[in-house]
């Protein structure tokens, strides 16, 4: 656990202003496996401690690697120094951010950081298993990564706070030679979430039944066939109705990005979807049950509650920091988040997600008659209009009710509120994911999800 150079600095902040000290570590660790070989051995660490002052609508920043009483009082300083200049040259005529309640949140989780050794046997026994018993894959590549996020927050106005936000995974890629000879690949995160290795990986056997799916998968998609382009009726499943949350929805509705010219600007309280579409950016708890990445305080030190953004296909708000929350007259629900300790906060997704609707999934592939069950990806863009593509790594046919033959590698593409405006049914299971790393600027980790949705998009083709 970080020690608390912070809290008893608090005299130093400056009256009249917004003040944050933040200490923050960020562990990282991988070890790659490519047939058998290690192909990546990696370890690292980012320490330090940074400072942020608000004062007449600009911010003062300053950070630095060492983390000493001395340090923690040089960055406020300098901070302090920054923000005061800013004031003096290009101040907005703001006063403080909006008074908030004094808090404290405190996260307990014992970071065992175990040896690289670990994370490489126990992908050695995986890669062992799968060279034994599929000798006809191409190749085939397996990953151990784990990485955290621990984070020590001071605040002169909010909830002060400790965060630990660990991550842990497997991913295991498989690669066939396909029926005209070319490659055939398909990718599987097996295993993990949030926690660390050892307590989320115990014995390599407990994942050879997901592996033989993977392999199972992977050979019906050999034989597989590409899908007719055109705009066609599909049902999303939760992965990539997932995607379509962080990507197509929830960038367009951060408020930096609105206030930047985002399609979600002129369509606040406006229909964007279809009366079934609903989707909020979780904190910490999703339908009674903790979220993959909990976050309960962001790094302004606003407690963090859950954002409504789409509320019966009606577009309700926006993701907020202080001040968009301000500037929108809306309440911040800790939005607010930064990579690393030199990094300043920015507007970011925490656990974004549709809700799950009534329709059993059976209920929704017998309905169609001619379509697509669109199951995995492993890319996805859009732009602040909304428009988004998205690549597909397996799928079936529908044909009459019924699946039919698997999908090469195809992708889907279309205009978000457009296309949730087509929504018609939405089933009652939801899936999540976190393994991935949302770029804005700056990289951070993220939980996204979602129920399987029947709608139209534009499928490409070969």
């Amino acid at each position: 656990m970080i020690q608390d150079l912070l809290t008893d600095k608090k005299y130093l902040f400056a009256s009249g202003a917004n003040s944050e000290l933040r200490a923050q570590r960020n562990l990282n660790r991988r070890a790659v496996l490519l047939n058998g070989a290690l192909v990546g051995n990696v370890r690292t660490e980012q320490f330090g401690v940074s400072a942020r002052v608000y004062e007449n609508g600009v911010y003062g920043f300053s950070s630095t690697a060492e983390y000493t009483d001395e340090t923690v009082k040089a960055v406020l300083q300098a901070a302090s120094e920054n923000a005061a200049f800013l004031a003096r040259h290009a101040g907005k005529g703001k006063g403080p951010h909006k008074a908030m309640a004094p808090g404290s949140s405190r996260t307990a989780y014992d970071l065992n950081d175990v040896e690289q050794r670990t994370y490489i046997e126990f992908i050695q026994a995986l890669d062992s298993y799968i060279a034994g018993k599929y000798p006809d894959l191409v190749s085939r590549t397996v990953i151990a990564t784990a990485d955290s996020m621990e984070k020590l927050l001071c605040v002169s106005n909010g909830t002060d706070g400790h965060s630990v936000l660990p991550r842990s995974y497997i991913y295991v890629v498989m690669t066939v030679a396909g029926a005209d000879g070319k490659p055939v690949e398909l990718f599987k995160v097996i295993g993990g979430g949030y926690g660390t290795f050892d307590r989320n990986f115990s014995k390599p056997e407990s994942y050879y039944a997901e592996i033989d799916k993977l392999y199972e998968d992977l050979r019906q998609k050999a034989e597989g066939v590409y899908p007719e382009a055109g705009n066609k009726t599909v049902i999303l499943g939760g992965i990539l109705s997932g995607m379509l949350a962080h990507e197509a929805v929830g960038h367009t509705v951060e408020a930096d990005l609105v206030l930047g010219g985002s399609v979600a600007g002129p369509n606040l309280n406006k229909r964007v979807g279809s009366e079934l579409v609903n989707l909020v950016d979780y904190a910490h708890t999703a339908l009674g049950k903790p979220t993959p990445l909990p976050i309960y305080v962001d790094d302004e030190g606003t407690a963090a509650t859950d954002a409504v953004l789409i509320k019966d296909g009606i577009l309700v708000g926006y993701m907020n920091n202080r001040e968009s929350a301000e500037r929108f007259n809306m309440v911040p629900t800790g939005n607010a988040r930064a990579y690393l300790f030199s990094d300043e906060p920015l507007i970011r997704m925490r656990n974004t997600a549709v809700l799950p609707g009534t329709s059993k999934l059976e209920d929704m592939i017998a309905s169609i008659d001619d379509g697509y069950y669109l199951l995995d990806t492993n890319n996805g863009q859009a732009d602040t209009t909304g428009e988004f593509m998205f690549g597909v790594t397996f799928g079936y046919e529908i044909k009459k009710g019924k699946l039919g033959r698997a999908l090469l590698d195809t992708t889907i593409s279309g205009v978000a509120f457009d296309m949730l405006k087509t929504v018609d049914m939405v089933s009652d299971e939801m899936i999540w994911a976190s393994s991935g790393m949302c770029g804005k600027k700056q990289p951070m980790p993220v939980g996204m999800g979602g129920p399987a949705l029947k709608c139209r998009v534009t499928i490409g083709g070969r």
